[in-house]
């Protein structure tokens, strides 16, 4: 058995610094020397069993079984997930109703820039809503590929996006895991997160525009994003204060995609000008054949777009895409519509759903046996295995029966599948390391460490609340699990400190959704889905200073929550 120590070097600076290694190792790798995931991950979680055993003093076999429990957390339900929405994807290629939804989007706005808005932040909340780890990230990448999106930018997308919803995912699971562990009333949570949440979402869509166009897409899509972000704003403060905080994903995800369209119906945003010589105010670039890989060029994804031409000089707009039938159109969004149900029946308590859960089955890791600096069993040694209710088994229902409606023979499909299992490979290697390694940290009471050295800045702790937050989702890939994680520790330490026990436990969920951006799960899960396996290095620099950027004004938010500036906003 081995009994967490939370500070093994006597020197809590000391310690935090060590207990933050091997995610540094990770990310440094990634991000600055641009190593191949896997190849960073393995460094990463050597790392992180070499500090477990010689550091804190974990016995080797008990660092060894929980990275064998990681790694399986990782294939299930991580790579699961993976899987089924890069077979989904294949299949509609394959039937030909891709190109089906390229054109409803299309006619809807023939700017990719704002098709991606809707896509990667509307509907992708909508997804999360119902389903996290990931889910939405690998849905919403393959979608905006289909649309013509670069691979490598509906990755950041897809990815940045997430953030916004990510506080009430999985109809409000990280607020329930939060008031478990702080005994307040999760209404109460949802309320408070609500009211920093709705601020921190309002940016998202600016962030995602520059990141597709830079200053250009501002200056001529700042309305766009403008409705964007104060209608999910505004949906996630209303629900989550005067509705029920289960649904705010989902009421804010529908006000914003209302807001959008009324925008466009009201103001046509010019089109996206061709990315050749002289045009806007970029520099001018060569001209590219073809066959070149996707171009880097300020908004070259409109060049890319198969379905939406870049218009010649003398032509205002460009040409309608031709109009499907509407069976085909129903077709094509089959599988998103059976998604949504089959989500819908195991999240909302009902038959379906309690008969779902039973078919949970819960166990303690075989021969791990680790207990909290109190002696208290961590939660963390219990694997979860629900099968039938995982969004991954969901996604394999909706591959199969989607199978039949767009038409594809059993003989394609299976193919179709094989293709994907070859595509995930590798990303399946890379997500079992770092979860791996992630559960390493845990077990070992590193994760405490870094809390505990964050609990001794005094009245500072609210700047640094959210820093916490944000590390616990960047480690573990889940709002959900860094709750679960730090949320009595903040409680604990606000108390301590004199601050809001309340803001403080909300700001753990809410500066944890930046997390979502830098967590390599979904970094894998991004880079995966769209074919890029290995190029998780940059998709994770296209993302981490937006997310430490919208980080740094949440921790300043919350900090102003903490004096008389922005009491106010503290029930």
């Amino acid at each position: 058995m081995y009994r967490q120590i939370t500070d093994p070097l006597a020197h809590p600076a000391l310690t935090a610094l060590l207990a933050a290694t091997p995610l540094l190792v990770l990310l440094v790798l990634l991000g600055v020397l641009r190593v191949k995931a896997y190849w960073a991950a393995l460094a990463g979680l050597a790392t992180a069993v070499v500090t477990a055993v010689a550091v804190y003093g974990m016995p080797a076999g008990q660092a060894a079984l929980g990275a064998a429990e990681g790694a399986a957390f990782g294939l299930f339900p991580i790579v699961w997930i993976v899987l089924g929405a890069v077979w989904i994807n294949r299949l509609q290629r394959a039937s030909g109703h891709g190109a089906v939804i390229s054109r409803t989007f299309a006619r809807l706005s023939d700017d990719p820039r704002v098709q991606a808005v809707l896509i990667a932040f509307c509907f992708g909340a909508m997804i999360e809503s119902l389903s996290g780890f990931g889910t939405p990230i690998a849905v919403t990448s393959v979608i905006l590929v289909g649309l013509g999106q670069p691979s490598l930018k509906a990755a950041a997308i897809a990815t940045f996006a997430n953030t916004a919803p990510a506080a009430f995912g999985s109809v409000g699971n990280p607020i329930q895991a939060l008031a478990k562990v702080t005994s307040y009333p999760a209404a109460e949570l949802g309320a408070m997160v609500g009211r920093q949440s709705a601020v921190i979402a309002f940016l998202v869509p600016f962030v995602l525009l520059f990141i597709l166009d830079g200053r250009r897409g501002l200056r001529e899509l700042w309305p766009v994003a403008l409705a964007a972000g104060a209608g999910f704003g505004a949906g996630q403060y209303l629900c989550s204060n005067h509705l029920a905080y289960q649904l705010t994903d989902l009421v804010a995800a529908l006000v914003s995609a209302g807001a959008v369209i009324l925008v466009l119906r009201v103001r046509r945003p010019p089109h996206p000008p061709d990315p050749g010589p002289g045009a806007g105010s970029r520099v001018p670039v060569a001209p590219r054949l073809p066959a070149q890989p996707e171009p880097e060029p300020a908004f070259a994804l409109a060049a890319a777009a198969p379905l939406v031409p870049p218009p010649v000089a003398d032509v205002p707009s460009a040409p309608v895409p031709p109009v499907d039938h509407r069976r085909e159109v129903l077709r094509a969004y089959f599988p998103y519509a059976l998604l949504t149900l089959l989500f819908s029946l195991v999240s909302y308590d009902g038959p379906v759903a309690r008969f779902v859960d039973a078919q949970d089955v819960s166990f303690t890791w075989p021969g791990l046996h680790v207990v909290s600096a109190s002696g208290r069993p961590v939660a963390i040694a219990t694997f979860d295995f629900g099968w039938l209710g995982a969004a991954g088994t969901l996604l394999l229902l909706t591959g199969v029966v989607s199978a039949w409606v767009l038409r594809v023979p059993a003989r394609r499909a299976l193919r179709c599948y094989g293709e994907a299992l070859r595509q995930i490979r590798w990303a399946a290697l890379t997500v079992s390391c770092v979860l791996a390694l992630s559960y390493v940290m845990n077990l070992a009471g590193m994760a405490v460490s870094l809390g505990v050295w964050l609990a001794g800045a005094g009245r500072l702790f609210a700047l640094l609340s959210g820093l916490l937050g944000w590390f616990g989702v960047a480690l573990t890939g889940s709002d959900t699990s860094s709750n679960a994680l730090f949320g009595a520790m903040q409680v604990t330490a606000a108390q301590h400190v004199g601050i809001s026990p309340l803001l403080a436990a909300a700001t753990n969920s809410t500066g944890g959704v930046q997390g979502k951006a830098a967590a390599m799960q979904n970094l894998v899960i991004a880079a995966g889905a769209v074919g890029l396996t290995g190029r998780e290095g940059d998709v994770l620099r296209k993302v981490i200073g937006w997310s430490l950027a919208v980080l740094t004004v949440l921790c300043v938010l919350a900090w102003l929550q903490s004096t008389s500036v922005l009491g106010w906003m503290v029930p």
